[in-house]
Parts: structure tokens; C-alpha cells; sequence
């Protein structure tokens, strides 16, 4: 049961909300527009508020499902951590879009919120507060990865959901180096600019 629910947890990730939705609307690629990556963010920039907005939703939802999944059967807190990390290795690599597929920013958000409220108030207010400063996607992100396995110990005391959530920051750094690389020269679009 245990294996299995990871397998589930992974496959729901991989389904990509935004290639999905811009499929279903009839709108471009959104791996082939923009910054390319396949997430809200950049369909904002193509595919207006409403769709980014629902983007974001989907995909928050599929971080959430399957680790109330796991709280609801019951199982012990690694492999409740455990699902949760498929579900979003699956959004970065998912199966049914050639492994190749977000930065994974609102999944993770979706599982340490299904995890711990209290973990994803804390991302939300961090990715918030530092949006509102500086209007930058990237940047808030980045600075919500590296404060989230703090969060987690501090509100859990969890070795193994700590450091699976240690695990998941780095990915998420990973993932963004190009935006760190950009946001160190002064060329990271700011949020809702359109990127050519």
C-alpha cells in the first residue's frame, strides 16, 4: 500500500496543470513561450490572470491530495513525507511530458500545506512579504525554499520530514538557477511583465 500510494503521489504529479489548461484553451505551449517553464508564472505572462490563477490552484491541489491521502489512511510520518516528495518530483519530472516539466514551486507549497498548515502559512506569508517588496517571482520563491527546512524543524522537530523538505529546497534552488543567474545581473522579468 505504501509503494503504491508513492507511485499515485508521483503520477498526480505529473500532471502538468498548465500545459494541460493552455492545451484545453487552445493557447501555445507554454514550454515553448515566455521563459519556457511550465508553471503559473509564465502563462500569466501569455495567458492572462484567470488561467495563471487557475494554474496555480491545480497545481497546489496536486501537491495537497495525495498527503491528505496518506494522513487519512493513517500512515507513519516518513512515508506521509515520502508521498509527499513524489508528488513533487513529479510536477519537476513528469512522466506523461517527457520528464520534463515545472520549477515546482506551488506543489511543494501544496504538500508542506497539507503536511503542516502551519509550515505553508509561514511560505505563504514569506513568498508574500517578499513579492510585495521586491515583484519578484523568482526571488520570493527562492527565499521561501531556503527558509521552508527551517519552518519544518521548527514547527515539526521531524528529522526525516525535515530533511526531505532540505531535499526539496535544493531541487527548487536547482531548478531556478537560471532566475538566479538573471536576478544577479538585473535581467529577472518582474511579476506579470511579459518576457519575450
Amino acid at each position: 500500500m505504501d509503494y503504491l500510494l508513492i507511485l499515485i503521489a508521483y503520477l498526480f504529479g505529473s500532471l502538468n496543470s498548465a500545459i494541460i489548461l493552455c492545451k484545453m484553451m487552445r493557447l501555445p505551449d507554454p514550454r515553448e513561450q515566455g521563459s519556457g517553464n511550465p508553471g503559473a508564472t509564465n502563462v500569466l505572462r501569455f495567458g492572462g490572470k484567470k488561467l495563471a490563477a487557475t494554474v496555480l490552484f491545480f497545481d497546489v491541489l496536486k501537491g495537497i491530495i495525495p498527503v491528505l491521502a496518506a494522513l487519512f489512511l493513517g500512515l507513519e510520518q516518513a512515508i506521509i513525507a515520502t508521498v509527499a516528495f513524489a508528488a513533487f518530483i513529479g510536477h519537476l519530472y513528469p512522466v506523461f511530458f517527457g520528464f520534463k516539466g515545472g520549477k515546482g514551486v506551488a506543489t511543494a507549497f501544496g504538500v508542506l500545506l497539507a503536511m503542516n498548515w502551519m509550515i505553508g502559512l509561514a511560505i505563504l506569508a514569506t513568498w508574500l512579504v517578499m513579492a510585495m517588496a521586491f515583484k519578484l517571482s523568482s526571488l520570493s520563491a527562492l527565499t521561501a525554499a531556503v527558509l521552508t527546512p527551517l519552518y519544518t524543524w521548527w514547527l515539526t522537530g521531524h528529522d526525516i520530514t525535515t530533511a526531505i523538505t532540505m531535499l526539496m529546497s535544493i531541487l527548487l534552488l536547482w531548478r531556478h538557477r537560471n532566475n538566479i543567474r538573471n536576478l544577479l545581473a538585473g535581467k529577472e522579468p518582474k511579476i506579470g511583465s511579459k518576457k519575450k
